[in-house]
């Protein structure tokens, strides 16, 4: 993905609200069945992450691994991410 591409998906996710809460459990399966199906319906999402500054970099990636999505973008305790659904 280009610079361009993730600047207009960062403007898009700007005005969209957290559909995904990773808790104190951590990143269980529950939570990667629940942020693929917000990325099938959505491809655009928004993930609030409440860890630690250096386990939510790891669950970042853990997620995008996971997913086979992109971080678009992570600050503080917010991750975006994003993944083009083939069925659109």
């Amino acid at each position: 993905m280009n610079p361009i591409q993730k600047k207009k998906l960062k403007a898009q996710a700007h005005a969209l609200n957290p559909v995904v809460i990773v808790g104190q459990a951590g990143l269980t399966e529950a939570v990667l069945k629940e942020i693929n199906v917000a990325l099938d319906a959505h491809e655009l999402i928004k993930i609030k992450i409440r860890a630690e500054r250096d386990d939510r970099a790891v669950i970042s990636e853990q997620i995008c691994a996971e997913t086979k999505a992109e971080l678009i973008q992570s600050i503080g305790q917010i991750a975006v991410v994003y993944r083009q659904n083939p069925k659109k």
